[in-house]
């Protein structure tokens, strides 16, 4: 079964308040991984979110480290300390990193790994070395735990950058998870990497990546071996992958890997900065297990409203209550804006 980048097009039409007939393009496209449809309004393109004319001001917080539990000197006394008999040192340390345990954990091992000591930072302005240091923190805990309980295969690192991404504290940090029990997109992702396996041959993501290269106008660019790319059927604003083919494991790759894809997150950034946006979401996932994944490593991800008073969450009743993503930027019109951040 080869993968299908199905795209239809409709029309709809009304007459404008002064009378004129209007007629706006719809573009609905079907995911080849997920199946699910997303909905291009090209007709919103001209509409402008209030307040992305500019980066908005920086929170309010920003300016209270005093207040913040992962900053010091407040760190080692409100943050909690791994069980022993997983890590018997408390807390991870990579660099200026620290990890600890999820006060408000979702499953079974439940993380978070601060950056460094800086309270707040503004998109695109992280040094490398602290997106390193961070995930080679996470990379370095998810490998303990599964020398501590082999059956937690279901892994994710993730981030929330401001709290219009669902972030509690705005503090760099990444929340990392492994759980026996799979989420969602995790079980889906297993069953449709093993199906697609099973019938081609191939490997999903890599399979592709090869027709978004050949493709062009939808890839980005490299960042070492991690290669980007404008999610075809977006569910999210501005949605970008970065694939790592051919590897499966968070807790088997080389720092070089680590460093190659904190790149291209900065890039990423870079290119949400020139947006005016200043939220975005990142997730990770992996299965580890060595006998049955076919997942490979994908990093994705999507812009978020603005944080600010005045902000509207990007997400409507279209999205939730029918499950269609309906964005206004084609995904070939991202990756033309975005390539510039990669060369």
């Amino acid at each position: 079964m080869k993968l299908f980048f199905d795209r239809e097009f409709i029309k709809a039409s009304f007459m404008s308040p002064s009378g004129e007939n209007i007629r706006h393009d719809i573009e609905v496209r079907t995911s080849p991984i997920t199946f699910r449809t997303c909905r291009i309004t090209h007709a919103r393109l001209k509409e402008k979110d209030p307040g992305t004319e500019k980066l908005p001001p920086k929170p309010p917080e920003a300016d209270n480290p005093e207040n913040c539990p992962f900053c010091h000197p407040q760190l080692l006394t409100k943050t909690p300390m791994i069980d022993p008999g997983l890590y018997p040192n408390g807390r991870m340390r990579q660099g200026e990193s620290l990890l600890f345990p999820n006060l408000f954990p979702y499953g079974e091992y439940s993380a978070v790994s601060l950056f460094d000591n800086d309270h707040f930072v503004e998109i695109g302005k992280a040094t490398l070395q602290s997106y390193v240091n961070s995930f080679k923190n996470c990379a370095g805990y998810l490998k303990k735990v599964l020398e501590f309980d082999r059956h937690a295969i279901y892994m994710a690192i993730t981030q929330n950058h401001l709290p219009s991404a669902g972030g509690s504290l705005i503090h760099p940090h990444f929340q990392i998870q492994a759980d026996k029990i799979p989420s969602n997109n995790h079980r889906f992702l297993k069953n449709r990497t093993a199906q697609y396996f099973q019938e081609t041959g191939g490997l999903l993501f890599s399979d592709y990546l090869n027709h978004e290269k050949n493709e062009g106008s939808r890839y980005v660019g490299k960042t070492g071996d991690w290669e980007w790319v404008a999610a075809f059927a977006p569910e999210g604003f501005f949605e970008l992958w970065g694939i790592l083919p051919g590897k499966f494991s968070i807790t088997r790759i080389s720092g070089s890997f680590w460093e190659d894809l904190s790149k291209g997150i900065l890039n990423a950034q870079r290119f949400y900065r020139s947006l005016f946006r200043n939220g975005y979401n990142l997730g990770i996932l992996s299965i580890e297990d060595e006998s049955d994944s076919l997942l490979e490593l994908r990093c994705v991800m999507l812009v978020r409203s603005n944080y600010a008073p005045w902000a509207r969450n990007d997400h409507t009743g279209f999205e939730v209550m029918l499950g269609d993503m309906a964005t206004f930027s084609s995904p070939e019109e991202t990756a033309r804006k975005a390539r510039r951040f990669w060369s």
